[in-house]
This record gives structure tokens, sequence and C-alpha cells, in this order.
């Protein structure tokens, strides 16, 4: 998931280590285009060896880049946590590269950089890992920074309560979002008292109760070399990377680790839950039940069933409540993929008027792919994007090394990679049929609705849905049989500010936006100094929520105004640069540059426009113009509001905080079937007399939830314009 200067640029930048529709406005169209023939492809060789002290190291070899992906992953994530303290293992996997028994957290920062590497930690239900990207000539340091970092955590008292307060902030922004609120009630009703219901990144009473001794306590337990897998891959050799890996990882002691099996996942019940938030516009909703562990042999036919009914290359939800109701801008349906289990589910978000109509066409799609054979057209689209886009999983060190962990961590043969093709193209419109009948059971879905209950609720029982429990959002508790708790006295931490108090309706179109701009100014740091930047340098940590856990991805951008910048962003699929010089863009690989889509050079373009600083200056020079709206509610907080019309980012709404003045919240998007993103600035910090937000948080709707963390911050170093012109040939 940014400080008040290059807001959606850098994200875009990020965004290109997720999935490519997040980078495309209007993703997906009305009518996509037909899949091109399928192109030969062939998984790299790969080789396996155990170590003596039972670490499993995979070596993949991949020598069309000079470059080598490291990744390490523990078999232990959140379902490892202790009942009562979730978010230990998040907590922990955050704290693995904030320094070791020799060096600092930023000691570790400067040694990965030192050899032009990257490095990124995370936790996921099942696991935890820790990557690295280096070149060739670096593969040994590489693997004994992961090496330290991996075996000897320092779990400092600083770092702890940094991270600890970071991850409380974020947990807080994430309450305002009816999304997330919804994904984590459909998790625990789904799931019950499994490990995979519990929230993975705790709660705010769970996260102050952790300690430094459970720190420990859990690293000890689980980070040992017979419960990890250790995945080589790029430029190298088998024997280079077994070579390598024992030489970093040989001494690593083993241990015994703890074999308790989880508790049992519930059978899929009808349940329908209603999370009232009063005066809410929308309903986020989502329907579906528990599904299937990866490795069961039925799983790739349910999910190319879900393919067709709401997913890439299919779609029946998208046509049905968009296309041909506008009921939504987008709906979706998924299969998980866990170790133990995993859940069907199908999303979607509607106005608050239309949620019984919504809900109940979801519902009947359901029915309908178990009641009818798939068209043999429409199966084959769903197979042509599966087969289509399985080439992009395995064209970088990176992305290869995701797979093989896959597969080894999911206990899938290997083998499976290299036929997968075959695999999809063999299922016919019969399995589709038996598999969906076998496992969706629309008699027995889980249902979650989170919107302004008094608007749809009476509805429900018409469409068959007498029992409903309907729980206030201030009383909400995910950790409760019931899902309530009782109403603090004097406080409710995780509230939602009503919708309807959010959009009150009083007249402020004649404020004069003035005071709040010059206040801002001030508090940012003054005119003067705001004025006299020229260029910026900022190095950032990027928190990525996606289904298999948090990705981090280290990133670096460049600005120099008053038309470029440049992102230098690193994550599991290896290094992304994006650049845009006042008016052209370019997008690199690390490797050869080429010209950016004209859509996404346009979506660049609008975030210059809406740069912190520089917007600031042009409201407080008449350069654009602005106008008071109703207030915002940011965490429960209403803040006066600023809205503006700018020529390539359209219209934005800015909010200042009322105590400090400084920028707090900035919302744009939404036209022409646009996803509206909100994001939110904290932890505002001095950098040489300007205050600078050190952690960010992005929401977009469709796209993965975001969190920045500003590691370093410098105005005015040397970048001269020909750091921002698209190189030729090789980088």
């Amino acid at each position: 998931m940014r400080f008040a200067i290059r807001t959606v640029v850098f994200f875009a930048a990020v965004l290109a280590a997720v999935p490519a529709a997040a980078q495309v406005p209007n993703w997906p169209s009305e009518r996509p285009p037909q899949p091109l023939p399928a192109k030969d492809v062939k998984f790299p060789p790969y080789q396996i060896r155990t170590l003596p002290n039972g670490l499993q190291v995979i070596a993949v070899s991949h020598h069309e880049q000079p470059a080598v992906s490291l990744r390490l992953i523990v078999r232990a994530g959140s379902a490892q946590d202790p009942e009562n303290r979730p978010g230990l293992a998040t907590l922990a996997a955050t704290l693995l590269d904030q320094g070791t028994a020799t060096k600092t957290a930023e000691q570790v920062a400067q040694s990965i950089d030192s050899i032009g590497g990257a490095m990124g930690v995370g936790a996921a239900l099942d696991l935890s890992s820790v990557f690295a990207a280096v070149m060739k000539d670096s593969l040994n340091v590489g693997l004994d920074i992961v090496a330290d970092v991996v075996r000897n955590p320092a779990f400092s008292p600083e770092e702890i309560e940094r991270q600890r307060q970071q991850m409380v902030s974020a947990m807080k922004v994430s309450y305002e979002d009816p999304d997330f609120i919804a994904e984590t009630v459909f998790d625990r009703l789904v799931y019950g008292y499994h490990p995979y219901g519990k929230p993975d990144g705790g709660t705010p009473e769970s996260l102050s109760a952790i300690t430094r001794a459970d720190l420990q306590a859990f690293h000890k337990r689980w980070f040992v070399p017979n419960n990890a897998i250790l995945a080589i891959v790029g430029d190298v050799t088998a024997e280079e990377a077994f070579a390598g890996a024992e030489r970093a990882f040989g001494n690593w002691v083993r241990a015994d680790v703890p074999s308790g099996r989880a508790a049992e996942v519930p059978p899929p019940t009808r349940r329908v839950v209603v999370i009232d938030r009063p005066g809410a516009v929308q309903t986020e909703i989502r329907v579906g039940h528990i599904g299937l562990p990866r490795k069961h042999p039925d799983f790739l036919a349910l999910d190319l069933a879900l393919k067709i009914l709401g997913g890439e290359g299919g779609n029946r939800l998208y046509r049905v409540l968009r296309s041909e109701r506008a009921l939504t801008y987008g709906a979706e349906a998924n299969l998980t993929a866990l170790k133990d289990t995993g859940d069907i589910v199908a999303s979607t978000d509607t106005r608050s008027d239309t949620t019984s109509e919504a809900l109940r066409l979801i519902v009947d799609e359901i029915a309908r792919i178990r009641r009818e054979r798939v068209n043999p057209r429409e199966l084959a689209d769903a197979q042509a994007y599966l087969t289509g886009s399985f080439p992009l999983t395995i064209e970088t060190p990176g992305a290869i090394a995701l797979q093989v962990l896959n597969a080894v961590v999911f206990g899938l043969d290997l083998d499976e990679l290299q036929n997968y093709r075959e695999r999809v193209n063999r299922i016919t419109p019969q399995d589709i049929q038996r598999v969906a009948q076998q496992y969706l059971h629309p008699d027995r879905l889980s249902i979650v609705l989170v919107g302004d209950a008094n608007v749809f609720a009476k509805q429900l029982p018409a469409l068959g849905f007498e029992q409903v429990e309907r729980i206030p959002l201030g009383q909400l508790d995910v950790t409760a049989p019931d899902f309530r708790r009782p109403r603090p006295a004097g406080r409710d931490e995780f509230q939602l500010a009503p919708a309807s108090f959010v959009r009150r309706a009083r007249d402020v179109t004649a404020i004069d936006i003035k005071p709040l701009v010059t206040k801002a100014i001030e508090a940012k740091g003054g005119m003067t100094l705001l004025r006299s930047i020229r260029t910026v340098k900022s190095e950032s940590d990027m928190m990525v929520a996606t289904p298999q856990g948090n990705v981090k991805i280290a990133a670096t951008s460049y600005v120099r105004y008053p038309g470029e910048f440049r992102v230098d962003a690193m994550g599991p699929d290896g290094v992304r640069i994006q650049t845009f010089d006042s008016g052209s863009a370019w997008i690199s690989d690390g490797v050869t540059a080429e010209d950016a889509p004209a859509a996404f050079r346009q979506s660049l373009q609008a975030g210059v426009q809406r740069d912190g600083i520089g917007l600031l200056l042009a409201l407080a020079e008449n350069r654009i113009q602005g106008r008071r709206v109703p207030d915002v509610t940011v965490e429960g907080r209403p803040m006066p509001a600023i809205e503006a019309d700018l020529a390539a980012a359209g219209r934005v709404t800015i909010a200042f905080d009322p105590s400090t003045g400084l920028l707090a919240y900035q919302r744009y998007g939404g036209a022409a079937g646009e996803p509206v993103t909100v994001e939110t600035f904290t932890d505002y910090r001095p950098v040489q007399g300007l205050q600078i937000a050190h952690h960010a948080s992005v929401r977009r709707e469709g796209q993965p939830p975001l969190q920045r963390i500003v590691r370093t911050f410098e105005v005015n170093v040397p970048l001269e314009a020909a750091f921002f012109k698209k190189p030729t040939g090789k980088l």
C-alpha cells in the first residue's frame, strides 16, 4: 500500500507485481477479446535435494536474466498462532528483517541494497517466508543475508513496538472498509474455530498482549531447517545452488516440529449475517461455503467451474449482474487454495436498494451451473484463458519460485507443472457439472451483507432467508460465536461512523477553502520550503494483501519537478521500473524498456496531478479551483474536505486532519465505471523541515489492499533529466 507526495504513481509500480488487471482502467471490458492461441511452453529444469539437517532445497535453472531469486518458506503461518495470540505469526514475520543478532534494521537494509538486491518478508495462513532477489555474482552474499534474518532475528523491543503500532494503525483503517469487514466475517463464518477462521493479523487486544518472549518461542518452535524449504531460481546451476545452500544453511540445527492437528472445519450450513451500517449507499455481498484442499484430485475441475461462474475467461455473474442489469461494477467467484481445505466465494457490491436482487441472482447462478451442463464454447474460453496465461506464471525467476514452492507446500507432484495445459484441456462439460453438483451447495450458503440493513433486510425473507442475524457495526466482534461484543462504556474501538453522518447534508459550498489550504501548507513546512523542492527520493516497503498472504515489496521513487518521476519496485516477480517523463511514459523489467500503453500513461499522468505538494501549491496559487464539500470521516473523525477537478486526474477529494491541518485523506476515481480509490496518510514525522507521512493505506475496489511504510526520504537530491529518459537497448 503513501505520503503526501507521489501518490497513485507509486502504487501503479507496486501493482505490477500483482495481477495485471489491476493496472488497466475499466477492466474487465464489456466484451473481452478472444484469447490468442497458446504458445509452446516448457517448465525450466529443476532438481531437489535435502540437506542433512532436513532443509529441502529446490534448484531451478533459468538463464534468461543474470539474476537469482531466493525464497525460503517455513511451514508455519497464522494458522499456527496460539489460541490467545492471533497475529503472532504476522508480527514475527514482519520483524525478521528488522534487525538480527549482529545487524540493526538499517544495516540489514544496507547489506541488501549494497549488492543491488531487494528483500521482503511476510506470513500467510500456512507459511512464513523471506524473499530476496540478487544478481548472479551476489548469490552467496544474498544467501548469507537470508540465512541471517531467518535464523537470527533480534526481535528488539523498539522494533516490536514500532511494528505493533503500525499493524494496529493499519487495522483501524481496514475496519473502516466494508470490503474488509465482509471478507473477515465471511472467513469466520465459513471456517468457524478452525485456525483459518481467525483474523490472521490479530486484533488490537491480541497484538498488545504479544511479548518478546512469545515471538522468540514461536521462532524457536517453527523456524527449524526440517520445517523449511529453500528455492533458488535463476541464472544458476543446480550444483552452484546446492553448494551455496549448504554453506549458508548447513549448520542450522534441526529440531522436533509439533505435529498437532487443527480443529475440524464445520460442514456447510446456511447462515445469513448482516453487518448493519446505517446510511450506507452500497452493500458488500459475500456468498459461499467451504471448498476443497489444493491437493484434492477435483480441485482443478472445480476451479475451472468457478472461472465459468465468476472468473477470467467466463464470468456469468459479471454478465448477469453488470452487463444485463447494471447492478454493479464487478462480480466474481473464486476457489481459494489452502493446505487443509479452502473456500468457495462469490462477491460483489451493489446499491442498497438492489441488495436482495443481486443476492437472488448470485444464488440462482450457483444453482444453474449445477443444474445445466455448461456450453462447450463457454468451457473452451475458460480453458483458453488458463492455458494461455500459464506462461506468465513462469516468466521470471521469482514467478517460477512461487510455482515450485506452491507445488511442494501443497504436496503436489512437480510434474503437474509440466502437463498443466493438458490437464486443463482434458476437463469436459460433464466434469464441470459433476464437480458443481458434488461441491456447490446453494441450500447451504454462508452469506454476509455489509450495508444499511433498514433498506434491504425486510426483503430477505421473501427470498427464502427467514433467519437473519443483524449485527450493529459497533458491536461486531469476529472472535465471538455470535459476532457480538458488549459495547465498551464511553468508546467503541472499531465503529465506523454511520454513512449518513459521513454524507450529512449541509451547505458548505460557500465556505472559503483558503484557510484550509494555508493551514495545510504551513503544517507541511511552509510555502517557501515547498516551493524550493526540486527533487525527491524515497525508499519504502509496501505490504500487499493477497489471498496467499501478505507480500512485501521494496520500492524507491524519484521525483523531479514539475513532471518527471520514476519508481523502481522489487517484488516476487522481479524488478519493475515505471517512469513518466513530462508526457511520455515507459516501463521496464530491469533488462529492457518499452513504451507504456496509452491507458497506463494516462493513469500515471493523473498521478502527477494528484501529487500532494503540487496539489496544495496549485490550490494556493489559484492554478486550479477547489470547493468545500461535506466533511469526510476518517477512523471515526470528521475532517474538512475540498473537491477539485483536475485535467487528467478528474475529480479528487482531499481532507485534512482538523488538529494538525495535515493532509489525511484522498479520494479519486469512480467516473465512467472506474474503481474508487481511497488513500489515508498517518504517522507524520519531520524530515528536512517537512512533515512526511510515513504510513499510508490505499484501498481500491477490486484490488488488493496496500500499506506503505516510508524508510527514507530526501529532498533536493541530484537527479538529472537523463535518469528519466527511456533507455535504448538493455538497461
